[in-house]
């Protein structure tokens, strides 16, 4: 009586560290010759995962082929794993040991294309960690040379090495199309535009990214915070001091170090990205009673913290888009209006205290010493402080939504044409609006219910 057993399920699984066209040919020859075997042993091929483009030395990565290849074989999908060679599959002592116990006790058949490692005994075990430590303590040696490689790079203000940036070839020559992209990021966003109004406004455009996919807010404050475009040099996040790049710089340092102040406001990171605004008065205008800025309400209107005005926000917004446009149009506007010259640096250094007094009383609230009230009250004496820096920072920005509307040819029309953030940065750099009670009953607009006052 003779008897027959099933073939083998196996499992392929390919992985390359660095794909870089992105065509992911190198993980298409692997799973092309692990098919050859597995046809070769008669097995049965029921699953293929891959990991493209991704490395295995580093245990935080994540590598979703991997994870599903062992979920996989935790349910019992598959009995033979096929890999190009062992490093394919791990470079973590750990994670071959879990491959070895899958061996021992469930008889897993493990099979590289470069010769079968036999982990249900004890050589094929053996000469599995022996390659896995030899070819871990390569990546190390390699690894620390490559660091070192890039540090001497970074102090010699030299381009960094491996994937090039927006606006630079990988030898740090300009691309001139992709370096207007990545200035317009800049001037966007120092004209008030929110990370992810400036997402928006190239996605509709069809500017496109580096590798041709849709904008991220991500990628857009990536570019904003990377201090190479402003020629600096920098290493693990760090700026080399006294070291300038070889390459072109973008945009100036003042306008990058104006732009830092402004992503690193505590405010901000709380909110994670941003405020992107859909109305042009929320959180700007001002209660003229309790002095709290107002937000959007339900029917429309405008409302206080303390619910002391209640006000329609197309007549209170058409009036104030008028008033800024009159102004705008006067013979005077570029004088009286025009961004003062003083350095910025003052200013930097003095928000910056701030938000270290904020922090400091974050901490005391945080640890009882203070109570919720003085809490609130220190707290908005330091914001009101801070809000006024960066107001006067922000009428320093030469290219600034102000500063572009005033070098126009008609400032009113650029006024009624800019984007919503836009139009709110001129504001605010202009001057406060405040609400005051409309009076009930009464149908018509009053102007004197909105005080505009001029900022100096």
């Amino acid at each position: 009586m003779t008897t027959t057993t099933s073939p083998r399920r196996a499992a392929i699984y390919t992985r390359i560290s660095l794909d870089e066209t992105g065509e992911g040919l190198g993980v298409a020859r692997q799973e092309e010759d692990a098919r050859a075997l597995v046809a070769t042993r008669g097995w049965e091929v029921v699953a293929v995962y891959s990991d493209n483009s991704i490395g295995a030395y580093d245990r935080r990565k994540v590598r979703p082929g991997y994870d599903a290849l062992t979920k996989a074989y935790e349910s019992g999908q598959f009995d033979a794993l096929v890999c190009w060679d062992l490093d394919r599959l791990t470079r973590q002592p750990r994670q071959l040991e879990d491959w070895i116990d899958a061996a021992e006790s469930r008889g897993l058949a493990l099979v590289t294309l470069n010769g079968e490692a036999d982990l249900t005994t004890d050589g094929g075990r053996t000469f599995a960690r022996i390659k896995l430590a030899v070819a871990r303590g390569e990546m190390e040696r390699k690894s620390a040379r490559q660091k070192r490689a890039a540090l001497q790079r970074a102090q010699l203000g030299r381009p960094p090495k491996g994937r090039r940036l927006l606006g630079y070839t990988p030898t740090g020559d300009t691309i001139p199309d992709e370096a207007a992209t990545v200035r317009r990021i800049f001037a966007l966003f120092d004209a008030g535009e929110s990370l992810n109004g400036i997402r928006r406004t190239l996605d509709e455009e069809g500017v496109p990214t580096r590798y041709g996919k849709p904008w991220t807010v991500t990628s857009v404050r990536n570019i904003l915070t990377n201090a190479r475009y402003a020629g600096r040099s920098f290493y693990h996040g760090q700026i080399i001091d006294g070291v300038r790049g070889e390459w072109e710089p973008l945009v100036s340092d003042e306008l990058f170090d104006l732009i830092q102040a402004r992503l690193s406001d505590p405010a901000r990171r709380t909110r994670r990205y941003g405020i992107d605004r859909k109305h042009l008065g929320s959180g700007l205008y001002r209660c003229d009673e309790c002095g709290n800025r107002v937000t959007t309400w339900s029917a429309g209107a405008y409302r206080c913290l303390e619910a002391c005005v209640h006000r329609s926000r197309l007549q209170v917004d058409a009036y104030v888009l008028e008033v800024i446009s009159e102004r705008l149009r006067l013979p005077d506007a570029a004088q009286i209006l025009a961004p003062v010259e003083d350095a910025a640096a003052p200013l930097l250094a003095e928000i910056t205290q701030l938000r270290q007094r904020q922090a400091s009383v974050d901490a005391d609230y945080d640890a009882g010493h203070i109570d919720g009230l003085r809490y609130r009250a220190a707290s908005e004496r330091v914001r009101a402080e801070i809000d006024e820096a960066q107001r006067k920072l922000g009428a320093q920005r030469s290219g600034s939504a102000l500063g572009e509307m005033l070098g126009s040819p008609d400032p009113a029309e650029a006024f009624g044409n800019a984007s919503l953030m836009a139009q709110r940065a001129v504001i605010e750099a202009l001057c406060d609006v405040r609400l005051r009670r409309g009076v009930r009953g009464r149908r018509t607009f009053d102007p004197d219910s909105v005080v505009i006052d001029w900022r100096s």
